[in-house]
């Protein structure tokens, strides 16, 4: 897709019908915008309030696996065969849940990050049209491989972003 976009503007250049001089092109950083607008901060933020107390409590059974681990390897000399088989299961059940629920944890929280930043996405396409619009940019790129000072909006996007 990229290179057809440079082919296409190549091919724009070339043929004359439009000059370098009257060309308006810009550039945003949409990984900076994601990082730097208020917007996408705040959604960081909802989403570390929102899953915050299931990792706290993947903290604690992964506290109590330890302990429990602990205690196996200190006292399982000295409990009974039939004891020591029940701590062992119980641990083997423990890091299955844990595992289970880390599992479901990254999941639950990878689909609700995408739907947060597609939100804020959105909102930054519709700034950086606005912005196209208002200042008669030709074209404006997003992450390229480089892009001088010159041509780089991205801190103009997230000022209209932020508003």
């Amino acid at each position: 897709m990229k290179g057809i976009l440079f082919l296409l503007l190549f091919a724009l250049l070339a043929s004359g019908s439009v000059s370098a001089n009257d060309t308006k092109i810009g550039f945003v950083n949409t990984d900076r915008i994601f990082r730097e607008s208020q917007l996408a901060i705040r959604a960081q933020k909802k989403l570390e309030r929102e899953f915050s107390n299931r990792e706290q409590e993947i903290q604690k059974q992964i506290k109590q696996a330890r302990d429990l681990q602990t205690f196996i390897e200190k006292e399982g000399l000295t409990l009974s065969e039939a004891e020591r088989s029940k701590r062992e299961r119980d641990l083997a059940n423990l890091n299955r849940d844990i595992q289970r629920a880390q599992r479901e944890f990254r999941e639950d929280l990878n689909q609700r990050k995408n739907e947060e930043f597609a939100a804020v996405h959105e909102r930054a396409r519709k700034a950086i049209m606005e912005l196209a619009e208002k200042e008669k940019f030709d074209l404006i790129l997003e992450n390229v491989v480089y892009a001088s000072g010159r041509v780089d909006i991205t801190d103009r996007v997230i000022k209209t972003l932020d508003r």
